[in-house]
């Protein structure tokens, strides 16, 4: 699956890095361009990416400081200069376009629905969103924030897949350190997930493709993406058990937004060496997916990989009502109220009818 990837904000532009970063090491060949676009300056230094700075005339390479409202502002200004910028990352072998951003920040999560209403005016291709939902000790902004970007970016995408940072985040880990690996995180699921059709070793017995990964997200509005892996027997007979009970991880301890195990449709993807996969082990996988999610529409194949290990990626679409994310909307709007209120504090502060001292 030809993706081509736009990172929009700083952690948008740091993910996108570590998916094409994880797809030039496996030498999927998947990922045909990436560009990281931002409001700040400072954020696209050091990328090995194509950048570009946008909002100069606003903000003057300083970022948004955390205002969406300004981010999708100043997108909808700059969105022909994204365009123009586009040229060459989105071409005819594109199977999809990605747009990955921060739901927590300005840019990221302000930029990132305009853009995919504008992309897909134009461009044929699928126009997917992957968004990171902030943690719970991220504040009341980012959660706001968050919470208003999630319904937007939802409608205008053709699927929004959504990681919760909480989802692998270690308690004993500074956030610089965490962040980091759940950029990592991210990055392995989605490289298997992108390496769908594509140059991988060997031949497979049901080789997944691009078109029944689009497939599975075709019922729009929310995915999320499970991944778990074990060491494999040599012999493909005595790997039955170890792949039904990787993808049952996959989907009950891997999931990229925790506690969701229902949906629309879902995909099982079971990458590793043809010659120790078993047949019988993928499609018990599958037909345990199809009970714990309740949908009848589970896609399932291989991805033949040389390897001693076995890896199954889940993909569930359709999840809007996760009980996950329908806490996460309550806690965003708890949010919401708190930062009018603070607003409202501090608007009454500013009374006319007293003079000020100097």
């Amino acid at each position: 699956m030809k993706a081509a990837l736009v990172g929009l904000g700083q952690a948008g532009g740091r993910i996108a890095e570590a998916i094409r970063d994880a797809d030039r090491q496996a030498g999927y060949g998947a990922v045909g361009g990436v560009l990281a676009v931002n409001t700040a300056r400072t954020d696209l230094t050091g990328l090995d990416v194509d950048t570009m700075l946008i909002g100069q005339d606003r903000v003057a390479g300083h970022g948004v400081g955390a205002d969406n409202e300004l981010g999708a502002e100043i997108m909808t200004d700059d969105r022909g200069e994204v365009l123009a910028g586009l040229d060459g990352i989105i071409t005819a072998e594109t199977d999809a376009v990605v747009l990955v951003a921060g739901l927590g920040g300005g840019t990221g999560s302000g930029a990132g629905p305009v853009l995919a209403q504008e992309l897909k005016r134009i461009y044929d291709q699928p126009i997917y969103g992957l968004g990171i939902l902030p943690g719970r000790d991220e504040g009341a902004l980012y959660q706001q924030n968050a919470g208003q970007s999630l319904k937007t970016f939802a409608r205008e995408a053709d699927s929004l897949l959504l990681v919760e940072n909480d989802a692998w985040r270690q308690a004993d880990e500074s956030v610089a350190a965490s962040f980091r690996a759940i950029n990592e995180k991210i990055a392995r699921r989605l490289d298997f997930l992108f390496a769908a059709g594509e140059g991988v070793e060997g031949v497979g017995e049901s080789v997944v493709d691009a078109s029944e990964v689009i497939n599975t997200l075709r019922p729009g509005d929310m995915a999320a993406v499970g991944y778990a892996a074990a060491d494999a027997a040599p012999d493909p007979g005595e790997n039955v058990n170890v792949i039904t009970s990787t993808a049952r991880r996959a989907l009950l301890t891997g999931m990229s937004v925790p506690e969701t195990t229902r949906g629309e449709a879902a995909l099982v993807l079971v990458a590793g060496d043809p010659d120790r996969l078993s047949r019988k082990g993928i499609e018990r996988a599958r037909k345990w997916i199809e009970s714990e999610t309740g949908t009848m529409v589970v896609r399932g194949g291989d991805l033949p990989i040389r390897g001693d290990r076995i890896a199954v990626v889940v993909i569930l679409s359709g999840i809007a009502g996760s009980p996950r994310l329908q806490s996460f909307l309550e806690r965003a709007t708890a949010a919401s109220q708190a930062v009018e209120e603070e607003t409202d504090r501090k608007n009454a502060f500013q009374n006319d009818e007293l003079e000020d001292l100097f």
